[in-house]
């Protein structure tokens, strides 16, 4: 994407989306955000308001969308259990729906578009770490299947349009993201463990804390989801994009109370249904193909987002 572009951001003022959007802007381009604010906030792109290439559109992806954009980032969908669970639903027909009005978008324009799948196509894996070609362990009808099946028939449509349409897509698989405009209360154990330990809460841990999490700090991630856009058009994925650094949850823990200086306890309680107990990307592909690897350590990248999380607590 070396000339300007006209770019739509679905989920745009969201903590991914929202980051994407300033990174785009960066690079010269226009940006259309779109977002229905049910998981995510204005706040998150108020200081892009005032430039003049970046547009605010409030709209829901699972009605038609009918505008003319150069590329398309489809990111809209609510990523952690509390809010993808609040209305499994509604979660359901954001990835389903929302896929199949932005690939009709995309065929319509004849541009690229880029899907924000998940790790949690993966599941509970059964194979460690998780490589693309791995098909996944996932409850077809537990509490997180909203989100894991919806995401993994997004997948499916695309794939079905790249093949039926010769439509140019890329499919990112994304793990742990963390760093700054995380959602305060979205319940994902980087943010939930930070606030607990600048309010000096007991940190919440569930099962006993020996399941292990791969965490990518945003900056990395973004920089992976555009040199995947500007790859070419052969080359769809789907791509593991995430940080191959695997730590427990326990050590996670320690390593925030470490950072705030907090006295909080830990506390244990049961473990939620269906939840993964290994999560570490392979990114062989990344690396071959964009020459990407995470930069950011997990200990720099908790530095940052802890000292935008004392701001947030501080207006609070």
């Amino acid at each position: 994407m070396s000339r300007m572009k006209r770019i739509l951001v679905t989920g745009g003022s969201g903590f991914l989306g929202s980051h994407l959007c300033a990174r785009l802007l960066d690079r010269g381009h226009e940006v259309l955000c779109v977002d229905n604010f049910f998981s995510s906030s204005r706040d998150n792109v108020e200081d892009l308001r005032g430039n003049r290439r970046f547009e605010l559109m409030r709209h829901d992806v699972t009605f038609p969308l009918y505008v003319e954009v150069d590329a398309i980032y489809n990111l809209a969908c609510p990523a952690s259990p509390i809010h993808y669970q609040h209305d499994s639903v509604q979660t359901i027909k954001t990835c389903v729906h929302g896929a199949i009005n932005m690939l009709g978008l995309a065929k319509r324009l004849g541009v690229p578009i880029f899907q924000a799948s998940t790790s949690e196509v993966y599941g509970d894996p059964e194979v460690h770490p998780q490589k693309e070609s791995y098909w996944g362990h996932v409850n077809p009808i537990g509490v997180r299947s909203c989100y894991d099946e919806g995401k993994r028939c997004a997948e499916a449509l695309f794939f079905a349009y790249h093949r039926q349409s010769q439509l140019p897509i890329k499919v990112g698989r994304i793990f742990n993201t963390y760093g700054p405009k995380m959602h305060p209360n979205d319940g994902r154990v980087v943010s939930n463990f930070i606030i607990q330990a600048l309010r000096g809460e007991p940190i919440t841990i569930y099962g006993d804390g020996s399941q292990t999490r791969s965490f990518c700090y945003v900056d990395d991630l973004i920089e992976c989801m555009i040199r995947f856009m500007e790859t070419p058009p052969d080359f769809t994925g789907p791509m593991n994009m995430g940080n191959p650094g695997e730590f427990t949850i326990r050590e996670l823990a320690e390593k925030v109370i470490a950072f705030t200086g907090s006295r909080s306890p830990l506390i244990y309680q049961p473990l939620p249904a269906d939840d993964p107990k290994q999560r570490r990307p392979d990114i062989t592909l990344a690396k071959e193909k964009l020459c990407w690897e995470p930069k950011t350590s997990l200990d720099e990248g908790l530095k940052k987002t802890i000292v935008w999380f004392e701001n947030i607590l501080r207006q609070a």
